[in-house]
């Protein structure tokens, strides 16, 4: 549930709401350290244990030290605008006590640092966990906990590439600029099967839509599929007023990224619009071959009842979508391209027959190398349909591997999701 501003005592109904443990807690995707540790990850968000052995307050800074020699060590600073969060003054508080504190690990004058301001971030009496055990107020002489190592993957030429609707990835904090607060944070249970599933896809690169933010993104990838590879992290905020953006995860190096969310056109009814969500473009640089682009969209969703202003923006999504894709082919006929999505639509539609398109350029689609009774891509009764696509221009058609155009199939409670992934493997040498 969405953590809203209470404006009640604490021991009545919202205390609740507050207590509420996080889906991904934020200790948990971060890199767990020694103090002596933290100058080989700044700008990390990590959670470092070890012990204080000397505190200082300097003008309106408290400083809790983990050396005697502080002024070439790993220092965590709390600034005096944050001293009446503590309930004692916080060099009492932590004076010779094993901690563990929480934030991102900075440079200040040539040594790490960590800025604390909230008494939730520090954790008194733990050790360093290691493998075979959890934090504990007994020492820890064994070696550091290791995460697993990442997927790593010697690039042969071929790239499998996946499209995912994650249905409503979002975490447990009101945006005040989005209209989030009918939608809860998505349930543990449901972002495990997620994962679970994304690692059955094992895809170079994963297209996603229905993310809410970057950052909880990264929480997602950092937490459940540290092994996975996926460095990059890509997604702007998009249009949407729930928040729900669409984003892109890779393997492979990535290049220049364009978001045309601020891109105004006209929708079928002749009226001004611009994309509900966004129209994401990353630069996919896979080494020794010519790059390729990897288009995210998310075209307006149907409406239950009198649908045609809807139609009529997705009409227009698509028939701008198309206008880029014709410059890009008219400027280069070979142009290396895909469009992967959700497009609240089927391959019989016009919105799909605009975006297709016909000739020389038409756009590939490969659903033909699907059996009829595996064409499902939206899993929700009564409205099972093949909605969600991987589309390519012609030089990435010539590209695409015979029969590797595949759908995961699954539900809400065996996959996290109301869509099935769509996989698909391209021969980029």
């Amino acid at each position: 549930m969405k953590r809203l501003l209470c404006l009640l005592p604490c021991c009545l109904i919202c205390s609740p709401l507050l207590a509420e443990e996080p889906p991904l807690p934020a200790e948990e995707a971060a890199v767990k350290i020694r103090w002596s540790e933290t100058a080989e990850h700044y700008d990390q968000n990590c959670l470092v244990y070890g012990k204080v052995v000397l505190t200082k307050r300097i003008r309106n800074w408290c400083f809790l030290n983990f050396d005697e020699d502080f002024q070439n060590s790993f220092t965590v600073a709390i600034p005096e605008r944050c001293f009446d969060n503590f309930p004692e003054p916080p060099e009492d508080i932590y004076a010779d006590k094993d901690v563990a504190v929480l934030g991102t690990v900075i440079e200040y004058k040539g040594k790490p640092e960590i800025v604390l301001c909230d008494p939730k971030n520090i954790t008194v009496g733990v050790t360093f966990p290691t493998a075979d055990e959890p934090a504990t107020e007994k020492p820890a002489d064994q070696p550091p906990a290791k995460s697993p190592p990442p997927k790593t993957r010697v690039f042969d030429g071929s790239c499998t590439v996946a499209t995912y609707n994650l249905l409503n990835l979002f975490d447990e904090h009101d945006d005040p600029y989005r209209n989030d607060e009918s939608t809860p944070a998505k349930p543990r249970e449901e972002l495990e099967r997620l994962a679970d599933t994304i690692r059955r896809l094992d895809a170079d690169v994963l297209a996603l839509q229905e993310v809410e933010n970057r950052g909880y993104l990264e929480r997602f990838v950092k937490t459940l599929l540290p092994d996975m590879g996926y460095e990059h992290v890509v997604l702007f905020e998009g249009n949407d007023a729930r928040g729900i953006d669409v984003a892109l995860l890779s393997r492979l190096p990535v290049g220049p990224v364009t978001s045309y969310r601020h891109l105004s056109f006209e929708d079928g009814k002749g009226r001004a619009t611009s994309f509900r969500r966004d129209l994401l473009r990353a630069r996919i640089e896979p080494p020794g071959v010519p790059p390729f682009d990897v288009f995210v969209t998310h075209l307006k969703s149907k409406r239950s009842q009198d649908d045609g202003d809807s139609l009529a923006v997705r009409m227009g999504e698509a028939g701008q979508i198309r206008r880029i894709f014709d410059d890009l082919l008219a400027a280069d006929i070979q142009a290396r391209f895909l469009l992967c999505g959700d497009f609240n639509d089927t391959l019989d539609s016009s919105p799909l027959a605009a975006l297709i398109g016909g000739g020389t350029r038409k756009l590939g689609t490969f659903v033909d190398d699907l059996p009829s009774d595996a064409r499902i891509s939206y899993n929700k009764e009564p409205y099972r349909s093949l909605i969600d696509f991987i589309l390519a221009s012609p030089a990435m058609t010539a590209r695409y591997r015979q029969g590797s155009y595949r759908i995961v199939a699954g539900t809400v409670s065996s996959s996290g999701s109301d869509h099935n992934p769509v996989v698909a493997t391209f021969n980029l040498k």
